[in-house]
């Protein structure tokens, strides 16, 4: 094998585990931002060198930087901070014309 089928297969490796992650965030949203943010939560421990924790940080799922909680999961997951809002039912009476002949 040379260098070239080395590099080769490398980069296709990388651009493979770049696309099913990329499809496993696209179809399962909730599962990846609780992945991330469990990453994230390990990596950001006390104890651990300081670019770790940098790292842990910057893989911190955007919900949980903004929220009270920190769950990762987004707003209203843990039940806790609000009740969810029930969208108001629109009711609308049907209408029945007559066919034209």
């Amino acid at each position: 094998m040379t260098v070239f089928d080395t590099l080769q297969a490398v980069v296709l490796a990388l651009v493979l585990a770049a696309s099913l992650l990329a499809a496993f965030r696209k179809l399962l949203p909730q599962t990846a931002r609780r992945m991330q943010a469990r990453l994230s939560s390990a990596l950001d421990r006390p104890g651990r060198k300081a670019s770790v924790r940098r790292l842990g940080r910057w893989l911190q799922p955007a919900e949980a930087k903004s929220g009270g909680c920190g769950s990762g999961g987004g707003c209203s997951t843990c039940g806790g901070c609000a009740p969810p809002t029930v969208p108001r039912e629109v009711t609308m009476p049907l209408q029945f014309r007559p066919r034209g002949r």
